[in-house]
């Protein structure tokens, strides 16, 4: 990884082979304009596609670039934790590797580090006032994300943040701290961030941001849906279990 970079972007890729080299493309020309030193963690879960291959290349010949195996494919969560407890940055993001939050968030949110009242986590946020949704979910996704904030209420986890949106930045201390602690594997792993991130008395703050939702999405409604049930119905023992470890 690059030495004491200012900034560290985690980007998660499970057969992601139709998208990467896109995303790869248009991450080097919009982060080569920030002016301060960077790097770009791709961690590829087990694909079946040449997703790794793809990385691998583009790593090659591109500075600031890692390619990350996994070597399992075990979620993304998982993916997520690995980059987060590998990044150096003084800022560290994670983002999906189908932009749907467009890259110029990135100099958003790091505006808001440096300037704005004090916060250790910053969250995207698509139900923000501000936030401005060019391309929204279907009426199923958008079903299956109300069904999921139900059961946050009904479980006692219900915040004001959006937890699914996957476009969040940390401050290095704050990204280690909780991603040391972090277990959860699957797409609840959020709710998992951000309660921990509250009980370690680490500052959260929500920001607007613009969504693009990709329709080629790898949630599977009905087996995630059930995962994510059961991963929340127990993330608060999980993470009273992990801050007393």
């Amino acid at each position: 990884m690059s030495k004491n970079p200012y900034l560290s972007i985690v980007v998660p890729a499970y057969n992601e082979a139709r998208r990467l080299p896109q995303t790869l493309d248009k991450m080097a020309d919009f982060l080569g304009q920030i002016g301060k030193p960077y790097e770009v963690l791709i961690i590829v879960e087990r694909s079946v596609d040449g997703t790794l291959d793809i990385a691998r290349r583009f790593a090659a010949r591109q500075a600031h670039f890692f390619a990350v195996d996994n070597l399992v494919q075990r979620g993304k969560g998982h993916a997520v934790r690995t980059g987060m407890l590998r990044a150096g940055g003084d800022y560290i993001f994670y983002m999906d590797a189908d932009l749907s939050v467009p890259l110029p968030a990135i100099a958003d949110f790091l505006a808001r580090f440096e300037s704005g009242p004090p916060a250790d986590v910053l969250l995207g946020n698509r139900q923000h006032a501000g936030s401005r949704i060019t391309r929204p979910q279907s009426f199923l996704r958008r079903t299956m994300g109300q069904s999921f904030n139900r059961i946050l209420a009904a479980a006692g986890l219900a915040t004001h943040h959006d937890t699914q949106c996957g476009f969040k930045a940390f401050r290095r201390a704050a990204a280690h701290a909780i991603f040391a602690r972090q277990t959860l594997d699957g797409f609840a792993f959020d709710v998992e961030v951000l309660l921990l991130a509250q009980r370690l008395g680490h500052p959260l703050a929500d920001l607007p941001v613009e969504w693009i939702n990709s329709p080629a999405s790898k949630v599977r409604i009905l087996r995630d849906s059930l995962a994510m049930l059961r991963d929340t119905l127990r993330v608060r023992r999980l993470v009273a279990k992990n801050l007393r470890s």
